[in-house]
This record gives C-alpha cells, sequence and structure tokens, in this order.
C-alpha cells in the first residue's frame, strides 16, 4: 500500500521516529516482530519496510542479516537515524525523586552516566517506546523511561532532559524494502550496492571472491560473516559496495566474485543517504 511504512516495535519507537523523519507523511505502522514487518510489505498492507540493520554502538542488529535473503524484498533505500535519548516522566515527578530508569537493555547500555550521575536502577524491559508506554499506563513519581521524544508525544509522558545518552554520534542505519527492485539509473553518482554471497569451499575462496573488488577500484563499505543453518562450514557474506552494478568496474568485479561462490543475490542498488556522503567528506 502506497504511503504506509511498516516497522519492527511499538509506536515511539526509534524506527518509528525514523520511519517518519525519511518519509514525511506517510502512515507508520507498527509490527510486533522484523518478519511481520516484511510480511506487511509482501501482503500490500505496507509499501516499504523500515529495517534497522547496524548501530554505531551496538554493532549489528541480530536476524536482520539472516532474515533478508529470503524475505522476497529489495533493499531500495538507506536511512541514518540519530538515537537522541529523553529522559521520560509522568507529569509531576522530579528529577529529584526519580530511583529506577525503564528501557530497552541497549538503551540503558547507552546512559550509563546518567544512571550512575542520578544514582538511578536500571529495569529491562522489551524495548524504548513499550517502557513509555508502561510508565504512562502505571504512573510513579519514582520511575522513568529512557525513549524517544516521539514517544513522550504519544503517551502523554514530560521530558525531564534531554540527549542523555553517552555518545553524540549514536545512530542507526536502516535498510528501506519494497516487494519491487527499483535501481536508480546507471548514470547516478553516490549509489551503493547491497548483496549477500556463499564462497566455495576451497582453499583462499574468499581471497579469491574479493580480489576482483580491489582490482577494480570498487570501494567496499561493509563486509559481514555468518552461519547458515547452524553449521560452521556454511557461511554467508552479507555486503555494502559504492556504485552500480552496469558500472564497469562494479559489474566484472560481481562477475569475478560469481565466478568464486556458491550464490550470489544483489539485494538492490540505491542513492546513498547524506549522513554517509557526510562522513566520506570528514574522513577525507
Amino acid at each position: 500500500m502506497s504511503g504506509v511504512i511498516a516497522f519492527q516495535g511499538m509506536p515511539g519507537a526509534y524506527s518509528d521516529l525514523a520511519c517518519r523523519s525519511a518519509y514525511p507523511g506517510w502512515t507508520t505502522l507498527p509490527c510486533p516482530s522484523f518478519e511481520a514487518a516484511m510480511e506487511a510489505v509482501r501482503d500490500g498492507r505496507a509499501g516499504l519496510a523500515m529495517l534497522p540493520c547496524e548501530n554505531s554502538l551496538a554493532g549489528r542488529v541480530p536476524d536482520i542479516h539472516r532474515l533478508l535473503p529470503d524475505s522476497g524484498l529489495f533493499a531500495v533505500g538507506e536511512h541514518y537515524q540519530r538515537v537522541e535519548h529523553c529522559l521520560l516522566a509522568n507529569k509531576g515527578a522530579t528529577l529529584d525523586g526519580l530511583k529506577r530508569a525503564h528501557s530497552h537493555p541497549v538503551a540503558l547500555g547507552q546512559v550509563l552516566n546518567l544512571l550512575k550521575d542520578m544514582r538511578l536502577q536500571p529495569v529491562i524491559e522489551a524495548d524504548t517506546a513499550g517502557a513509555a508506554k508502561l510508565l504512562a499506563e502505571h504512573p510513579n513519581p519514582e520511575d522513568c523511561a529512557i525513549a524517544s521524544s516521539l514517544a513522550a508525544e504519544i503517551y502523554g509522558l514530560e521530558i525531564l532532559r534531554h540527549n542523555v545518552e553517552d555518545a553524540a554520534h549514536n545512530t542507526t542505519r536502516f535498510y528501506v524494502m519494497s516487494r519491487q527492485a527499483t535501481r536508480p539509473p546507471v548514470d547516478a553518482v553516490n549509489t551503493v550496492t547491497t548483496f549477500v554471497f556463499r564462497v566455495r569451499n576451497i582453499p583462499a575462496a574468499l581471497y579469491k571472491a574479493l580480489g576482483g573488488f580491489a582490482t577494480n577500484g570498487v570501494n567496499m563499505t561493509k563486509l559481514e560473516s555468518y552461519m547458515l543453518d547452524g553449521h560452521f562450514t556454511a557461511t554467508q557474506f552479507l555486503c555494502d559496495v559504492d556504485g552500480h552494478p552496469d558500472h564497469p568496474g562494479l559489474k566484472r568485479a560481481l562477475e569475478e566474485l560469481d565466478f568464486f561462490s556458491r550464490e550470489l543475490k544483489v539485494l538492490g542498488t540505491y542513492p546513498a543517504h547524506p549522513y554517509r556522503l557526510g562522513q566520506i567528506a570528514e574522513a577525507d
């Protein structure tokens, strides 16, 4: 359904915020799991899905790498969302009266300085937005939640402190997934291609498979390995590279990769997000 974008989590989650930031005016569709968000796109209830793949502090998002190859969906974009944690409480609560902080364990691990300075007891919840919802349903002046400003708005909570995260660079990257592949024109600049592959079980297979990217001048920005079906010898790789598959250099590199691989599947080609380009400029 055009104009609807699915995400995993409850209303007010950071994925919800990412959807609203990337596609203002679209209706966001909360889903209980990543699989459910993908299914919403497959069955037509949503036109797109916003799926987190990695965080600058927490690293890879579990399960996404496993689910993408067989999802039947294609990557048509990427989005980077700055994670700005807020200290939320019920109306009338004060900073001095707080004793417990509720949130997802990853979020709690990103506000350790706050917990220490305010001597707050961390309380683990299923997700950040769920912690905010729980706080709204069971008001207590001694409890607070670590969540987004959107969660505060949705659940009627007050923001006692903004930006309580320990690291200012806390950012999550998302894949935007669709039922249909849409590639930028071959002459488009600043494109990214995402693919998965499995190398053959021969000596130096990975070295040989990746050599074509170096010799053809293709920049690889992401390479992750993971087991398949619990077998230590069955390894699949998820990659992001700069460029378009129809560019001569990347085309030759993918042909060489295909020769040394048991399986190669391109998940999508899409425009690079401005955040990515900004980081490249800073590095240079």
